[in-house]
């Protein structure tokens, strides 16, 4: 961006003129300079003479989006808006979030990103190499921001981007602005004090490594003591010149998601949404069932189907909900069943993941269980277990089958059913299926948008468990109140936020908030955070009153005045 400050009444001074204030996205607002912001910058004859609104340029950029062909087009259309004015295009996405969602995030991003070398325009934040991780502090540096100019980096090394696997240096690029993108819409973080960052470490997807286009290094992922050693530079780096920044971390590999945010957590304010943010949704799900079914916390019975990073980050949560409704912490883990590639997880099993061992099943319990090819499958564990909750975290379409979800809904009067894998091509069943087999009993959410389903002169609104109905919140509560850490205390808090804003007693209701509604979902949520930060000890600034900080720091896609320094 060029030089530019702000001033104590909202506006900017710059010491950009011409073409330059219309190439910085940040700075440029089109036809809506006034003739006085003309004149002083150096614009007069390089716009239409026609000085227009907000408000006009934004019907016609939606007029504009309306026309594109495909949502991939429409995620490409609004790329280029922010490439132009950054206040224009969240402006727009604020507008009409629940529509451009999953156009400028899941699922349609993940499109964007299997194209994003072969559709390469800009550049967008910082993008770091393991093969140059001494010039990680210079790349950062090169930015131009200063220590107090940054509340928010998202980093990912794009290993497992969500349901599309590897997709290397874009993926990293692609993921990290699609995330910062509802960091701005849904909690009003502002865009200019945000970094997305891609840590290039190669990528093992040989479609990129022998294509003609691929942008990002050509050569297998780095692994190991070099790894470790380039996360550990961009750690020490960022830390160091933005002191109060939060650092996110997204779609990393399961070997090492939960490892790095285990090493850094207690240090440094850093946060993994993959592992925290969908267990603390599903959480808040799992609270909504509860009310509803009538069964306690503390009696859920929990199948995890995927037992991955994710699957077992959500397992975590929710055992922790367990304990604290009066199980102990070995109780709590007995009441959960992973099951994944290899069947039921069982403690004689190689390979376990350090994450895994905690749940995995006494071989001596399942001795006379039946097996396919050796393994424990899900149909069998599902009729010997007879779960409260089934959780889908596996990416295996169809793979709750009607067998399986009637033999569940058998032993559980309102069985509560999750596929939250994504997109819809992975999701291992259908809502309007799962309430048919049930006769709309059965209590669903899914990773995707769903439309209301109607069964017996019912209709059912289909929950969408999307993290962005609780990171944003986690990450704006903790700019707020500059916490040291984000704590699991801080998690639960954000997740029990969001569980009380629905109003479970209507037949039909769905078990989370409308994704329409994540402005307001995620100011409550930064609310509870904040306040959890405060008595827990966390907050580095004084914290009076949660709920006007959080909504006085939310930034606004407006039009401020522009001066000439």
């Amino acid at each position: 961006m060029a030089d530019t400050t702000r001033s104590t009444d909202g506006g900017n001074g710059t010491r950009a003129r011409g073409l330059e204030v219309l190439r910085d996205p940040v700075l440029n607002k089109g036809t809506a300079f006034t003739a006085e912001e003309r004149r002083e910058l150096g614009l007069e004859g390089l716009l239409p003479a026609a000085v227009e609104s907000l408000d006009q340029r934004a019907r016609r950029a939606y007029g504009q989006y309306r026309d594109q062909p495909s949502d991939l087009a429409r995620n490409i259309f609004l790329e280029a808006v922010r490439d132009r004015d950054e206040v224009l295009y969240h402006r727009l996405l604020g507008d009409h979030l629940q529509e451009m969602l999953p156009v400028v995030y899941d699922p349609t991003v993940a499109r964007a990103i299997e194209t994003y070398s072969t559709q390469y325009r800009r550049p967008r934040g910082v993008y770091l190499s393991v093969d140059d991780p001494g010039g990680v502090e210079r790349a950062l540096s090169n930015l131009g921001l200063g220590a107090d100019d940054v509340d928010l980096l998202v980093a990912s090394d794009a290993e497992q981007v969500l349901g599309i696997g590897d997709w290397g240096a874009g993926g990293g690029a692609g993921i990290a602005a699609g995330k910062l993108a509802v960091y701005t819409a849904a909690a009003g973080i502002d865009p200019a004090r945000t970094v997305p960052v891609a840590l290039d470490v190669g990528t093992d997807n040989g479609e990129l490594l022998d294509g003609p286009a691929y942008v990002g290094n050509r050569h297998a992922r780095v692994r190991g003591e070099r790894y470790d050693a380039f996360i550990d530079a961009y750690v020490t780096a960022a830390t160091r010149l933005f002191p109060g920044a939060v650092l996110h971390w997204e779609d990393f590999g399961p070997a090492n998601a939960r490892r790095i945010l285990d090493r850094y957590r207690d240090s440094v304010p850093t946060f993994n949404d993959d592992v925290q943010g969908t267990g603390a949704i599903v959480l808040a799900a799992m609270l909504g069932a509860a009310r509803i079914s009538g069964t306690p916390v503390r009696d859920q019975r929990i199948v995890v189907f995927g037992a991955g990073t994710a699957g077992m980050g959500i397992a975590d949560q929710l055992r922790d909900a367990m304990v604290r409704d009066g199980l102990t912490g070995e109780e709590a883990t007995g009441r959960v069943w992973p099951v994944d590639r290899q069947g039921l997880l069982t403690d004689d099993m190689d390979g376990l993941r350090d994450f895994q061992a905690p749940y995995a099943r006494p071989a001596s319990e399942v001795e006379g269980w039946a097996r396919e090819d050796g393994a424990i499958g899900l149909r069998e564990v599902v009729g010997r277990v007879r779960p409260t909750l089934l959780l889908g975290t596996s990416t295996v379409h169809g793979a709750f089958t009607e067998e399986i979800v009637t033999t569940m809904a058998r032993g559980t009067e309102r069985p509560a059913v999750l596929p939250i894998s994504n997109p819809t091509d992975r999701m291992e069943a259908a809502p309007e299926d799962l309430l048919r087999w049930t006769r709309g009993r059965a209590l669903v959410a899914v990773g995707v948008p769903a439309d209301p389903v109607t069964v017996d002169g019912v209709e059912y609104s289909i929950a969408q468990a999307n993290n962005a109905l609780v990171f944003p919140g986690i990450g704006l509560g903790a700019i707020v109140c500059r916490a040291r850490a984000v704590t699991d205390p801080l998690i639960r808090a954000a997740a029990e936020a969001v569980a009380a804003m629905v109003d479970t007693s209507a037949p039909g209701a769905p078990l989370l908030p409308r994704v329409g509604d994540l402005r307001e979902v995620s100011a409550r949520v930064a609310a509870a955070v904040v306040e959890k930060a405060r008595e827990e000890g966390l907050a580095r600034v004084p914290v009076t009153d949660p709920d006007r900080q959080v909504r006085d720091a939310m930034w606004q896609p407006v039009y401020r005045p522009l001066r000439a320094l």
